[in-house]
């Protein structure tokens, strides 16, 4: 089940912050931007903040980008912060992505998408299945084989609480494999660089996260990619199979995009989609995003909020199904 349409298309504490000017600020479109990253270091919201604001940067869009990883709560700290100092908030956008969308339907943090200004969904990024490259699993008929045989002995991780994305993607790859979906044993770190460190020392069998999470890992050596939920093969990931070419039909693509903070003005709403919209176009971006694996998406203000109108009551009934609500 396909939840993301297509539209026109180093370690840091969480009250570290970064700055990083390209260009001077009166020679940028936007003065600054301070991106507010709801998980740790090393996770997929982490890599799209940094890896946006360095192409908005090198870009000369923006004239300075500086970052702050806020962890809890499963992302409703953050959520939480931005809406208390909205006021003082000013040149701040908080990435997110599919979860906050999850998580409010389970009542996680109270807040969700309304409680924000949406400014615009930026990119995609599709799902994977990873194991060690010294694990015995070679396939993903070797993991189905595994979880069937006995699902307690398969511990699967990822950077999300339980019930989170990534548990709800490893539940949908058992499901469309034939097995019990609601039997996952999920093992929840915060953000998918602990999630990756707890596959490569053996605390789980295999790991559940985003694709361009999986990729430099597996360019280095350090885990084998068993599938990616996309419907074909990607430009970026050639060597890569498709879980349907495994044996496996699922397919799923993980949003990402940037929140202001409540009462954010049209004006400045508009400003900040149309830098997004700009640096699809700039070379400093498609290194970023081939980098990583990215797919692009852009649905700004309105087109955004109906988006996620629409794919809240569609894993809303998804949820309900494998009994997550």
């Amino acid at each position: 089940m396909k939840l993301l349409r297509k539209g026109v298309f180093a370690a840091f504490s969480a009250t570290t912050l970064l700055a990083a000017a390209a260009v001077p600020a009166s020679a940028a479109d936007i003065e600054s931007i301070h991106f507010l990253i709801p998980g740790g270091a090393g996770g997929g919201w982490d890599g799209t903040a940094r890896g946006t604001g360095e192409a908005l940067t090198k870009a000369g869009i923006v004239g300075a980008a500086s970052y702050e990883n806020m962890s809890g709560g499963g992302g409703g700290k953050a959520i939480a912060h931005i809406i208390e100092t909205k006021d003082k908030a000013g040149a701040t956008l908080m990435v997110n992505s599919t979860p906050i969308v999850i998580r409010s339907l389970q009542k996680v943090f109270p807040q969700s998408f309304r409680d924000l200004t949406p400014v615009a969904g930026t990119i995609g990024d599709y799902a994977a299945m990873v194991v060690n490259t010294d694990s015995s699993i070679q396939s993903m008929a070797d993991l189905m084989a595994a979880y069937k045989a006995d699902s307690s002995k398969v511990a699967v991780g990822g950077g999300s609480v339980a019930g989170g994305m990534d548990h709800l993607v490893a539940a949908m790859i058992m499901k469309a494999g034939g097995a019990e979906a609601t039997k996952v044993k999920y093992v929840p770190y915060d953000a998918g660089g602990k999630a990756m460190a707890g596959l490569l020392s053996g605390e789980i069998q295999a790991l559940s996260t985003g694709l361009s999470e999986a990729l430099e890992m597996s360019r280095q050596g350090q885990v084998r990619i068993l599938c990616v939920t996309a419907a074909d093969r990607l430009a970026d990931a050639k060597d890569v199979a498709t879980c349907k070419e495994a044996g496996n039909p699922a397919e799923f693509v993980n949003w990402r995009g940037f929140f202001g903070p409540p009462g954010l003005s049209a004006e400045q709403q508009a400003a900040y989609a149309a830098a997004f919209e700009k640096m699809y176009g700039t070379p400093e971006w498609e290194e970023v995003r081939s980098r990583n694996g990215w797919v692009e998406i852009y649905n700004p203000g309105a087109d955004f909020v109906s988006f996620l109108e629409t794919q809240e009551a569609e894993i809303g009934a998804l949820m309900k199904e494998l009994g997550f609500l």
